[in-house]
């Protein structure tokens, strides 16, 4: 049980931080939309304290625990540019990312968000069932 805690609390933690933003600020947590808000110059201080603070995250993490969070990337470099860069334009296709969708929007009972979700899982699902194919 005590490997699922890190998880947890990081849950616990998302789900506190989407439903602050959305009583108190009226917006959903949607990453993509934050962060394109924030580039657009719309609402900079609620937008930027959001994206410290998803910067300083894994610094305050190393000060709890005492260690970085482990992050492990098989893939190149270019692997993923590209993935960023689909996800990017997704997230802008699909009205959202899977975070605004995902966390508040099923909250919310969202059709457009459950549909968005199932379309992501499946998706995901597809891809890493092509890749283990392609890659024996």
């Amino acid at each position: 049980m005590i490997a699922y805690w890190p998880s947890l609390i990081g849950g616990m933690l998302i789900g506190l931080s989407a439903a602050l933003l959305l009583l108190l600020n009226g917006r959903v947590a949607g990453i993509s939309g934050i962060l394109g808000r924030l580039t657009q110059g719309s609402q900079v201080p609620t937008n930027a304290a959001f994206v410290v603070g998803l910067m300083i995250g894994p610094s305050l993490y190393r000060l709890v625990s005492g260690a970085w969070p482990a992050v492990t990337i098989p893939a190149s470099l270019p692997v993923v540019v590209m993935a960023g860069l689909l996800v990017g334009f997704g997230s802008r296709m699909g009205s959202g990312c899977t975070s605004g969708h995902g966390v508040v929007g099923l909250a919310r009972l969202s059709p457009r968000s459950l549909a968005a979700v199932a379309t992501f899982l499946t998706t995901g699902i597809v891809t890493v069932t092509l890749m283990r194919l392609a890659v024996p």
